[in-house]
């Protein structure tokens, strides 16, 4: 077996940052806010690799939709063992509306393109937690899905992949071409080497605009406010359990 993989990977802001909202409440601070490839996807690359290492791989293309900056996402996979990066820019006010749906359609796109025999997408970016692109992707395709992969075995000219689901662990066997969404517990992604840094930074990117694809990207949806949860009110010391009811009693909670 020798497929031609295509990972995505999404610029986010780095897990360990506090996101601010903008002061016109209309998205998130991500000027001057460190940011990094989103972890499931960072899982998903790192399981193409190792597919690759197993020679079940022949080759990966890393696709990443957004700004300018996405191509420093595009190097860390390229760093980790991606074979070509393609970057689709989208200019940063646009990325804000940039939906799952205007994602899959751009991916689509480029499989169909590539020739690509399998899909591995991270569940779910951290940003927005939508979970929908790599099921719509699939939809468009007509091609079989395993979501929420915990393993990915090869299983004669498709694959077995064991799925993490509410009630514990589902095992699934799907025809190639696929499309598989990777779980935290697939793997612990490598870090990439100076040296393959280095190289990386030399590699040429592709660049598409979602109009080279023939994709519409206009928003589909309004966002009419962004705001901070709600502070948490101060809690109050009872004297005794009498007093806690009395308590719940007035609040209405009893």
């Amino acid at each position: 077996m020798s497929l031609r993989v295509l990972v995505g990977v999404k610029r986010v802001i780095d897990y360990a940052v506090k996101v601010r909202v903008r002061p016109d409440h209309k998205w998130v601070v991500t000027d001057g806010v460190k940011h990094s490839m989103n972890p499931f996807d960072e899982i998903a690359v790192e399981e193409a690799v190792r597919l690759k290492e197993k020679k079940v791989v022949a080759e990966i293309v890393a696709v990443s939709c957004g700004p300018p900056q996405a191509q420093e996402t595009l190097r860390t996979a390229l760093a980790m063992g991606a074979d070509k990066a393609i970057h689709v820019e989208v200019p940063a006010k646009e990325a804000e509306t940039l939906a799952p749906l205007h994602v899959a359609n751009i991916l689509a796109k480029i499989i169909q393109e590539e020739k690509i025999d399998l899909v591995i997408l991270g569940k779910q970016a951290i940003d927005d937690d939508s979970n929908q692109t790599g099921q719509m992707v699939a939809g468009l395709l007509n091609w079989p899905q395993a979501t929420f992969a915990s393993e990915i075995v090869q299983d004669g000219d498709g694959l077995k992949v064991t799925r993490e689901i509410d009630g514990g662990l589902e095992v699934v066997q799907v025809k190639l071409p696929a499309v598989v969404t990777t779980d935290l517990r697939l793997n612990q992604p490598r870090y990439a080497t100076l040296p393959n840094i280095m190289k990386a930074k030399k590699k040429p990117i592709d660049k598409k605009t979602p109009a080279d694809l023939g994709v519409d990207i206009t928003p589909r949806q309004e966002i009419i406010s962004v705001d901070e949860p709600p502070t948490r009110q101060a809690g109050a010391k009872v004297a005794d359990v009498a007093d806690l009811v009395q308590k719940l009693k007035e609040a209405g909670r009893i």
